[in-house]
């Protein structure tokens, strides 16, 4: 942990929560636990691909697969808890019907069956890894993306709608704004633990990870979305190190803010974090941050030698200095 707390804080460890899902997740949780030791997960339920999406369609069940990495990202640093990660990270090989599966998604799964509460299997997983802090779904129940795309016809202008996390992450046009429905009909509802926890945060991430599919997703469900425009925390966005392709395909760092704003025009931020060497322009992403309310901070996040993976401890300090120019210098 980077050691930069006062005595007089040190009772009062930060209370961190990311929004977001996959290895874009990932990364922001292996950096806040260098800060403090209270940090929460909030994760994306609509993934409808591989594993996630054959027991999703199979069994009716909150896909397990971003709910599994966040889980990896937070496990204990001792034998048990590193242990614990490799397995449930662990796919099966072969042909037959358990070639693709994790093993982490078949156990969480089970314990869906089983227990019924996504919030109580998350809590009991976490206790079996030894987690250092914890992970709630956005939603309890799966959902669904839906999206409005062009230049998939002659008419570059035309509008067509795609639905499904796969279809969106991967569409050759562009997107211009996505919308979220549960159980293919109805309006979603937040998991109430994981809008507490936003409401009772010190400071808040969105962000790095897929733009339309795992980040914007968050300020679509109301409760939640009202959450982040109420909560006192420090509210940070991280920024990709590269568009995605398909879905952010040709998409500057700017841009990322536009379409944020555009889906939450209430959400203010206070920060927006980026990797220098990503931002060609950084004075048009220092004005576009400016519109959100947030001062944009430029340092080295990647990994040595990778231009698209975020450094753990990098950004970890990048975080620090952010939260500490931002009134949080007590408690980093």
């Amino acid at each position: 942990m980077i050691p930069v707390q006062p005595d007089g804080a040190r009772d009062k460890p930060l209370r961190a929560v990311a929004l977001g899902g996959g290895h874009g997740l990932q990364a922001t949780l292996r950096a806040l636990r260098l800060l403090t030791p209270d940090v929460t997960a909030v994760v994306t339920v609509a993934d409808d691909g591989g594993s996630s999406g054959r027991l999703r369609r199979e069994l009716g069940l909150l896909p397990p697969g971003d709910l599994r990495k966040a889980l990896a990202a937070l496990a204990a640093e001792d034998d048990g808890g590193r242990m614990w990660a490799e397995v449930f990270q662990h796919r099966f090989g072969g042909n037959g019907a358990l070639a693709g599966h994790a093993v982490g998604n078949l156990l969480i799964a089970g314990l869906l069956e089983t227990l019924g509460d996504p919030v109580a299997v998350l809590d009991e997983v976490a206790r079996l890894m030894g987690l250092r802090g914890r992970v709630l779904p956005m939603c309890n129940v799966p959902l669904d993306i839906e999206a409005d795309v062009t230049g998939l016809d002659e008419d570059v202008t035309a509008v067509r709608r795609i639905r499904g996390q796969v279809a969106v992450a991967t569409t050759p046009g562009q997107v211009q704004r996505i919308r979220l429905r549960a159980d293919r009909n109805g309006q979603p509802t937040a998991c109430p633990q994981a809008v507490q926890a936003v409401l009772d945060a010190d400071v808040v991430l969105l962000g790095p990870g897929s733009w339309f599919t795992s980040v914007l997703p968050h300020l679509l469900v109301p409760e939640l979305h009202e959450a982040l425009v109420d909560t006192a925390a420090c509210k940070v966005v991280v920024l990709n190190l590269v568009p995605q392709p398909g879905e952010t395909a040709g998409f500057s760092p700017e841009r990322h803010l536009d379409v944020l704003c555009q889906h939450a025009p209430r959400l203010r931020v206070d920060a927006v974090v980026a990797d220098v060497d990503s931002v060609p322009t950084p004075e048009r992403l220092r004005t576009a941050a400016a519109s959100l309310g947030a001062t944009a901070h430029l340092s080295t996040v990647t990994a040595g030698g990778a231009a698209d993976r975020h450094d753990p401890a990098a950004l970890a300090l990048s975080l620090r200095d952010a939260l500490q120019l931002h009134g949080l210098h007590d408690r980093v």
